[in-house]
């Protein structure tokens, strides 16, 4: 909301001072006879009056054509839900590892790899501490 307005205002302003540069400078070229004369008018006042007359309402369009708030995501699908994994199981291992952790431990929850640790001399995993102190 706040860009839309501060491109709606700035497009105003651009646009009234363009029109007011257009002005000075039609007044300018109009107490001229002599074309020669009238050329630093177009050139100071008229040109630039113009530019900013155009700019002002391309800005002031663009206001009223964005969105004033992004769009909302929509949320993500829902997937089936697997229930979480019980920490009552036996300590798990991932293969190669020399960590002993608990089923629900999420350096192993979800992996398809993570299998028994068994009797193989494991260290406890520092996260979730598998086996009481």
């Amino acid at each position: 909301m706040q860009r839309s307005r501060i491109l709606l205002w700035g497009g105003v302003t651009a646009a009234a001072v363009g029109a007011v540069l257009c002005v000075l400078g039609w007044y300018g070229i109009s107490g001229e006879r002599f074309a020669e004369r009238q050329l630093p008018y177009l050139a100071s006042c008229t040109v630039p009056g113009a530019a900013l007359v155009v700019a002002g309402a391309v800005l002031v369009a663009a206001a009223l054509l964005l969105p004033a708030s992004p769009p909302d995501r929509a949320p993500p699908p829902e997937t089936a839900e697997t229930p979480p994994p019980s920490s009552d199981g036996p300590p798990l291992r991932v293969p190669g590892g020399t960590l002993a952790h608990r089923p629900d431990c999420p350096l192993v929850a979800g992996k398809a790899e993570a299998t028994e640790a068994g009797d193989a001399p494991l260290d406890p995993c520092p996260v979730c501490e598998p086996w009481p102190p």
